[in-house]
């Protein structure tokens, strides 16, 4: 799908977007593979790893979503279009509210501006889990974001751009997330835990790259994709860091749920289920759930079906965490 195509990836040099860049430049020969995002140190050293002298397809240009004249720029030629530029840390984005509407809603909308202008074939924006029922800043700009990418399909009208979004939960190991904080202050002998009860969904860095190259490929524009991933409870992950640890409760943080949630009870009556997946269907589109049903299977959700950390059926243990993390235990 990506062979000869012109691929651009915002946030380009972050966790995902590292991965992302691993795998399509060892499994597609794209026509180009564009890395854009603001930090020129971060593209320096992401440039010592993947070198344009191997990898002639790749290149690295400096701007910001919130610039839409580089945008335009920059998606020049572009035929897919991944969006993963984002301020994604909740307390950061609790203290500086105003620069999280100007990158997670604001760039969003450039995005879109500039793809439909460019005759963009295909955008996927990378969502989170706190965007489903939002209690804080970044939840409620990704939610946001959410809605003018799937609308972002009616707002093109004939141009033959099409959009959709991937929404999952905490990928293990990025950066400024809970494992490697555990895995830093372990040699303390204690680890605080907000709630002995929380519980979150987890999914690995090579997961979500994969998860997001299949949505690429079956989109018809306007879901929001969630794949099937399983839950851990916040004790059992912190066991499995450091089982030799003393847990520390120390309450709930501010804009912190107790679970999480990716498909909404409200949202479930849009929803379709397949084997390894979830297709929130939008509310106001050309096409409707049954004949989108009819094209590419799958089975409407029952009623008050909701799809929690809490109530998943598929638990993670600490011996797979710890496969999963390999050598850093």
């Amino acid at each position: 799908m990506l062979n000869d195509k012109s691929v651009l990836i915002t946030g380009g040099t972050g966790s995902f977007g590292k991965k992302f860049t691993e795998v399509v430049l060892s499994q597609y020969k794209p026509h180009r593979l564009i890395i854009f995002s603001r930090d020129e140190l971060k593209q320096f050293e992401m440039s010592q790893q993947f070198h344009e002298d191997q990898h002639p397809s790749i290149r690295y240009f400096i701007g910001d979503v919130r610039d839409r004249d580089r945008l335009y720029r920059a998606l020049d030629g572009v035929d897919i279009v991944v969006h993963a530029a984002a301020l994604k840390q909740v307390p950061t984005a609790e203290y500086n509210p105003f620069e999280t509407i100007k990158t997670n809603i604001l760039g969003a909308a450039n995005v879109i501006d500039a793809a439909i202008d460019r005759n963009v074939k295909r955008v996927v924006a990378l969502s989170t889990d706190k965007a489903a029922n939002p209690i804080n800043l970044y939840g409620a700009s990704k939610l946001c974001s959410d809605k003018l990418f799937v609308a972002g399909n009616s707002y093109a009208g004939g141009r033959p751009t099409r959009f959709s979004v991937v929404r999952y939960g905490n990928v293990v190991g990025s950066r400024g997330s809970v494992i490697p904080f555990f895995l830093n202050i372990r040699e303390t002998g204690r680890l605080p835990i907000t709630d002995e009860r929380m519980t979150r969904f987890w999914i690995t860095l090579e997961q979500g790259v994969g998860f997001v190259l299949k949505c690429l490929e079956r989109m018809e524009g306007g879901e929001i994709f969630v794949p099937k991933i399983p839950s851990m409870r916040i004790v059992d992950l912190a066991k499995g860091i450091a089982p030799d640890c003393r847990l520390e409760i120390v309450g709930i943080r501010p804009g912190e749920k107790l679970h999480e949630v990716m498909v909404p009870e409200d949202d479930a009556r849009n929803t379709l289920e397949y084997d390894d997946y979830f297709a929130i269907l939008p509310p106001y589109h050309e096409w409707d759930s049954n004949a989108y049903k009819d094209r590419l299977g799958g089975r409407p959700c029952p009623d008050g079906f909701k799809y929690s950390s809490d109530t998943n059926t598929w638990w993670l243990t600490a011996d797979e965490l710890q496969q999963i993390i390999g050598q850093r235990i």
